[in-house]
């Protein structure tokens, strides 16, 4: 059993996989940054155990993060966890995917195992994007070259900060779908703008990425915690795939696994 991982400034997200490639089964943990080593350990086996697995039968690992205070944490987990290999991406990992960004290093783990694969289910040119805390697109040229992206407030941080900033606005749950577009109170208004208006930004963004490809039927392809509400306003066709960064995850591991 090959265990994929990835720590996400809002979530940690693992999935097994078996040696072929299919995915045996996927879960989400909430990213606290106080957890200890020994609480990763616990929540990781508890959650192995919940899907009739077991530490033993790990036999490989791949992880990848944008949380340096978890990082350590969780590498210390893993080698309590059991005696398999531990892959971290990072510089020494092929990819496969050329980067052409000024610095590649500054590039997250969990967006380029999204790239990776996005480029499993599709022929370039295309965008990717992974909605998380924050929303980050990623342009991907005919070549199959990452040439850069954008990065953009999710829409939970942003309504978060509206709520926070000022007096009146209250909390409006963003998985459900708005009511109507035109609001007729401050909840419903507020709900519209962050749905609808998350939606246009999402497209017009799309729109303009597919213009700087020469690429007007570039497909999209995401993951993340995108509320289906969101999802559902946007005109653009999107291919959602939860387990994206996994599945890139896994290709990585399987191009520089030793046979």
């Amino acid at each position: 059993m090959i265990l994929a991982l990835n720590i996400g400034n809002s979530n940690i997200t693992f999935g097994s996989y078996t040696r072929d490639g299919k995915l045996v089964f996927s879960s989400r943990l909430f990213a606290d940054t106080a957890l200890s080593s020994d609480e990763l350990l616990y929540k990781m086996v508890n959650m192995l155990a919940l899907y009739g697995a077991e530490p033993r039968e790990v036999t490989d690992v791949i992880f990848s993060s944008v949380v340096p205070a978890l990082t350590p944490r969780m590498r210390e987990a893993l080698h309590k966890m059991c005696e398999a290999p531990v892959m971290e991406v990072g510089p020494g990992l092929k990819s496969g995917v050329r980067i052409r960004m000024d610095n590649p290093a500054q590039l997250g783990g969990e967006l380029l195992c999204a790239v990776v694969g996005a480029l499993q289910r599709h022929t370039p040119p295309l965008v990717v994007a992974n909605f998380d805390t924050a929303i980050s697109m990623l342009a991907v040229d005919a070549e199959g070259a990452l040439i850069g992206g954008a990065i953009l407030p999710g829409p939970q941080m942003s309504l978060a900060a509206l709520v926070k900033n000022t007096a009146q606005l209250p909390q409006v749950e963003l998985d459900a779908k708005p009511k109507r577009m035109v609001g007729a109170n401050t909840a419903d208004c507020l709900h519209s703008g962050m749905v609808h208006g998350t939606a246009a930004m999402v497209d017009g963004m799309v729109e303009n990425f597919r213009t700087a490809l020469h690429a007007p039927g570039a497909p999209l392809v995401a993951t993340g915690t995108l509320p289906r509400s969101v999802r559902s306003a946007c005109r653009t066709d999107i291919d959602y795939r939860d387990t994206l960064v996994l599945d890139g995850l896994y290709t990585i591991w399987q191009r520089n696994a030793r046979r």
